[in-house]
């Protein structure tokens, strides 16, 4: 099945109001989308998280030229070709974005290819639908006496909609952190509650919010330190009782390898869209469960990475290996967070009860609306095979 065409769209939307978290604000969402396209007629999508002028660039000025004309359903090869390709100079940040994206279109043609849907490639689909979580409460421009009432009545509708648990940004400041955790609590007694602080505190000071969170019976602490000192994550690790989280940032096996022997993160997420891709993230399951932590999806992106996410959870396991352990997560972003996600589909993936369904169709089991790909395109680019 050779390879023919790779096209990318970047794609940009306006969020209705201006959202925060702890390293910034934004007012809008960008994508970088990939297409590949085959000899015998078959496409498949994919897409980078990060920046995506990037991750455009590197795909059409570095990787298509090496990909036209090789063989689409030989994944390994080709990961390995681009990643020897690049490693010298480029073995993080867009350039694996990039790479992610390919990877993933890759895999939703060989799924077309075999007329199977992406879990039953990943090991085969044991669930219908997968529980979600909500992932919201991004900052607004209020005073902080009124944005605490103001998140905490976000949560509670997402409760409301049905999502068992619900993920909250904090990394503001520490009374405030405090004060949102506490209040969030009292609020929502039952809720399964996560909070993610964006690589924000340095050691003392995810010390305090780690307590803080235990004290309102948190059940994640996600990126409290910098990806870059694992060995804070290990003296955090044994300060606090709360499951930690990392690696939604974090590319290949070997960026997580350092995670791992940390032995402070109970709970590793990579992202499909940044990792490595479908075949880099296999390798990191591998590894995870070697060293008998757990890993779960982490998923910001568009519905394509959300259909990967999902699909992976369709065919999982999970550690511990009792039978009661129970289904991982899904992520799934506020839409008004997240408007690319759910304007340009069909089908988009169903939401019933907080609970995702996987879809049948083959490879990732969603498309795209060409009219409405073209109102949020900002840039298309074309790699054509020479002749």
């Amino acid at each position: 099945m050779k390879i023919e065409r790779i096209r990318t769209y970047r794609l940009s939307c306006p969020l209705p109001e201006i959202l925060g978290y702890a390293q910034g604000r934004f007012g809008s969402r960008q994508a970088l989308l990939v297409q590949i396209l085959t000899a015998d007629g078959l496409s498949g999508w994919g897409e980078a998280s990060g920046p995506a002028a990037m991750a455009q660039c590197a795909i059409n000025t570095f990787y298509a030229p090496k990909l036209i004309g090789k063989n689409a359903l030989q994944t390994e090869l080709l990961w390995n070709g681009m990643w020897r390709a690049s490693r010298e100079w480029a073995r993080r940040g867009p350039m694996l974005a990039a790479m992610s994206a390919i990877d993933m279109a890759l895999w939703d043609l060989r799924g077309k290819a075999m007329n199977l849907p992406l879990c039953e490639l990943l090991g085969g689909k044991t669930r219908d639908r997968i529980p979600c979580y909500a992932t919201g409460c991004y900052f607004r421009d209020l005073p902080e006496a009124d944005l605490i009432p103001t998140l905490i009545e976000e949560a509670r509708g997402y409760v409301d909609a049905g999502f068992r648990a619900v993920k909250v940004q904090i990394g503001r400041n520490l009374p405030f952190d405090r004060a949102l955790a506490h209040g969030l609590r009292a609020a929502l007694p039952d809720t399964y509650l996560l909070a993610n602080a964006h690589q924000a505190y340095d050691l003392p000071e995810a010390t305090l919010i780690g307590l803080a969170l235990e004290e309102s019976r948190f059940a994640m602490f996600e990126d409290p330190l910098s990806l870059d000192v694992p060995d804070a994550y290990r003296k955090l690790g044994e300060r606090l009782h709360i499951p930690i989280a990392a690696g939604r940032r974090e590319q290949t096996r070997w960026g997580f390898q350092g995670l791992l022997d940390s032995g402070g993160v109970q709970m590793l997420m990579p992202d499909f869209a940044y990792c490595g891709g479908i075949s880099e993230f296999l390798k990191i399951r591998a590894s995870v469960s070697a060293h008998g932590a757990n890993l779960v999806p982490h998923v910001s992106g568009t519905m394509f990475s959300l259909a990967s996410a999902l699909h992976f959870l369709a065919s999982d396991f999970r550690q511990p290996g009792r039978a009661e352990a129970g289904v991982g997560l899904l992520e799934y972003e506020a839409p008004d967070a997240n408007p690319l996600r759910d304007a340009m589909y069909k089908p988009t993936i169903p939401i019933e009860g907080g609970a995702a369904l996987v879809p049948t169709t083959p490879g990732l089991g969603v498309e795209l609306d060409f009219e409405l790909l073209r109102i949020f395109t900002m840039e298309k680019q074309e790699v054509d095979a020479p002749g």
